[in-house]
């Protein structure tokens, strides 16, 4: 499991008093750096190898501002070259929200996906989280 912790903002609060919605895709990317580092140690944008196939988050509870937040990261499935990244948002002890996110390994020359070596799927694999 990979885990990042984030303040909550002022300015991800909505005028319901609570974290909007669109504030929870963002930590969720940031909670997947772990991974980006994986496939690009440099982060180096001009070398991208993945890219996002789609996600879904589910709210389950509602999060709020003047705490902070813990998002932990899973690998749910892993394939020839994409995989399932499986996230959790926890507030105060509560899980708060999930998601699911698909990435590819990617060529952007050849705009063909990429198999996932071997190295990358054993730490993905030591990750790896069984849902339901």
């Amino acid at each position: 499991m990979f885990v990042e912790e984030f303040n909550v903002r002022f300015y991800e609060t909505d005028a319901l008093a609570h974290v909007s919605n669109t504030a929870l895709v963002g930590w969720f990317e940031s909670g997947r750096d772990p991974i980006f580092k994986l496939f690009n140690p440099e982060l180096d944008l001009q070398n991208w190898p993945l890219i996002l196939a789609s996600y879904k988050v589910d709210f389950l509870e509602q999060i709020y501002y003047g705490h902070k937040v813990q998002v932990r990261t899973y690998i749910s499935r892993i394939g020839t070259s994409s995989f399932d990244v499986y996230q959790e948002l926890w507030q105060k002890q509560n899980k708060c929200a999930t998601g699911i996110t698909t990435l590819v390994h990617f060529d952007f020359n050849t705009k063909q996906s990429v198999a996932i070596k071997d190295e990358i799927k054993a730490t993905l694999s030591a990750n790896f989280y069984a849902l339901d």
